[in-house]
């Protein structure tokens, strides 16, 4: 098999040769033939995140070694399977669930994976899916997608679970009331996509670039707000009757935080997803005065992304923007999406 590993933060990803894996156990083997490229990975090229006052949070300080083969949204078939793999066959295609726990923590046996206090997910702590071969743990990990092509089925393991989760955590008023959306890169455009499929009432979505103003706008977004503009909270507040219900946050940055926490109605919710980086400084009467509540929102667990694929068969699969590209130009591909050239999602055909 070969791969496209992290060998230095920040340097281009090289090929590397190395045996096909052999399950034991309960191990699955699959040949990749989707994997997406996420906004995260960036963040694990170049090692760290920004916390904000100067300060990085370092991935190799929380257990990532490298040499690293990134890529969390996969399909592929089952070419091997181990010995106490059951439920599963050669020649199967799943969808792989990257967001992997110990399983022995207290979070873990909550049915949180993804909050695993030592995670093991695919692509960040084990090798992923840019690559022609993965190593699977267990089948639980693995998701039937039939009906849906591989393609398409990818980003659902990272971005359309992350949407999902985060639509969730605010459905109590999904239905009645406009959901701001900030930002319009590959998760905005997928949470917008679900959003219908889920019975939203509306959705309003903030970003700085027209193009990515245009492609949500083109999905369906009733507004679109240039988050740059200088009254942009003001127009905010005007579309929603004088304050947010819900705002999601995909872009995480400290101006993109406040600017949910400035817009929320009394008794609004404020979701952060994006993990852009920085800080931000809230006021503390806001959190008993507003009955403020900002929450995080991180991947999703096992249970939201059966739940995410039920949905996905009954309704279609989400319809954003998708490109595909052989795994030999995945460096590219990474470039063109800190460059912000991509619309919604590029995939990796390692098959292709």
């Amino acid at each position: 098999m070969h791969s496209f590993d992290v060998c230095e933060c920040g340097a281009p990803l090289q090929r590397m040769e190395r045996d096909t894996p052999e399950p034991k156990g309960t191990d699955l083997v699959l040949k990749v033939l989707a994997a997406g490229v996420c906004h995260s990975d960036l963040h694990i090229w170049d090692g760290y995140y920004d916390i904000g006052g100067g300060q990085k949070l370092r991935l190799q300080d929380r257990g990532v070694k490298l040499p690293l083969t990134m890529g969390h949204e996969n399909v592929g078939e089952v070419v091997a399977v181990g010995p106490d793999a059951k439920g599963v066959k050669v020649g199967d295609v799943r969808l792989i669930h990257p967001w992997m726990g110990c399983g022995e923590c207290i979070v873990c046996k909550r049915g949180e994976e993804n909050l695993c206090t030592k995670p093991c997910s695919v692509g960040i702590h084990r090798g992923g899916g840019f690559a022609t071969h993965v190593l699977v743990p267990h089948p639980r990990y693995l998701f039937d997608i039939s009906g849906i092509a591989p393609e398409k089925a990818a980003p659902l393991a990272c971005s359309g679970v992350t949407a999902y989760s985060a639509l969730r955590k605010v459905s109590d008023t999904l239905a009645q009331a406009p959901v701001v959306m900030i930002g319009a890169g590959g998760v905005g455009l997928m949470a917008l996509a679900l959003h219908k499929k889920m019975g939203g009432h509306s959705t309003i979505v903030v970003d700085i670039d027209p193009a990515k103003r245009e492609a949500a706008k083109a999905a369906g977004a009733s507004l679109v707000i240039d988050g740059a503009a200088k009254d942009a909270a003001d127009q905010i507040r005007a579309a929603t009757g004088g304050g947010a219900w819900a705002v999601i946050d995909f872009v995480g940055a400290g101006p993109t935080v406040k600017l949910g926490v400035d817009t929320a109605i009394k008794g609004g919710k404020v979701i952060v997803v994006g993990l852009f980086g920085g800080d931000v400084t809230i006021p503390t009467p806001f959190f008993p005065m507003k009955a403020l509540t900002v929450q995080g929102s991180y991947v999703g667990s096992l249970v939201e992304i059966a739940e995410l694929l039920d949905l996905v068969k009954r309704t279609g699969a989400p319809d954003v923007p998708i490109k595909t590209r052989p795994l030999e130009q995945v460096n590219a591909a990474l470039n063109d999406l800190r460059g912000g050239r991509v619309i919604g999602r590029v995939v990796m055909t390692p098959g292709a």
